[in-house]
């Protein structure tokens, strides 16, 4: 399957409702802070409107987005950028308790070996303490290799737990049309957001580091581009699986 045979699919999917898509407690993982908002703002907001909110868990430490910073230093960039991530969860409605930060190193997060498996063990404990039973994780072809670890984290830990394991693009949105993917089926559902996108566009504003003109003395320092951003102001949000 081509890049935009997905992504016409992706925009095709049934709406679904809420306890469709989370009967119960979700955790979300997100590879960086920022991805939480964008793929998953939305039922954050209503999961919390409902009175189950989520587990977010935030996998690496973000202080890879600008490493040619001369005043953003790694440990000042990481505790921005957890800051936005705390801010951008309350608009959203999560109490802080259920927001957890791995600190894995960003762009090196593992896809195996022992810190993997150390980092699976930790998320089992967490989905246990909190009563998750749904884990989404970002799209297995999402193109970031941070991205892909963390995809991989939560099919290890689905197999581990016997949890359900529901995927949702961020970057994969992005991906050239032409682009030959190896997806099999794609199900799933698409999910209203339009009760709770003004609540989401101040979470993804809330990430403040990500947009160019907080840290300004990096030219080639990461900036959200606009077109993710566009996908990321759509009335729904997709999420795939069974």
């Amino acid at each position: 399957m081509k890049a935009g045979e997905a992504q016409a699919i992706f925009r095709g999917l049934p709406m679904g409702l809420l306890d469709e898509i989370v009967p119960g407690t979700a955790m979300i993982l997100a590879p960086h802070a920022d991805d939480e908002s964008l793929g998953c703002g939305g039922l954050i907001a209503a999961s919390c409107a409902a009175g189950r909110p989520p587990l977010v868990v935030i996998v690496t430490d973000g202080a890879g987005s600008h490493p040619g910073s001369p005043t953003w230093t790694a440990a000042r960039l990481r505790a921005r950028r957890e800051a936005e991530a705390e801010a951008a969860t309350c608009h959203l409605g999560l109490p802080p308790a259920r927001l957890a930060f791995l600190r894995l190193p960003d762009t090196r997060s593992p896809h195996a070996g022992a810190g993997f498996e150390t980092a699976v063990e930790t998320l089992s404990s967490l989905a246990g303490e909190h009563g998750c039973d749904t884990i989404l994780a970002p799209w297995s072809h999402d193109p970031h290799c941070d991205h892909e670890s963390v995809w991989k984290m939560g099919l290890a830990l689905s197999r581990r737990e016997q949890m359900r394991l529901l995927a949702y693009p961020v970057w994969g949105w992005l991906l050239a049309p032409e682009i030959e993917l190896d997806t099999g089926v794609l199900t799933g559902w698409r999910f209203d957001v339009t009760p709770f996108q003004s609540r989401k566009a101040l979470a993804i504003q809330a990430h403040e580091s990500q947009y160019g003109e907080l840290i300004a003395d990096d030219p080639n320092g990461f900036r959200l581009p606009n077109e993710l951003l566009e996908v990321f102001a759509s009335p729904y949000e997709v999420f795939l699986g069974p």
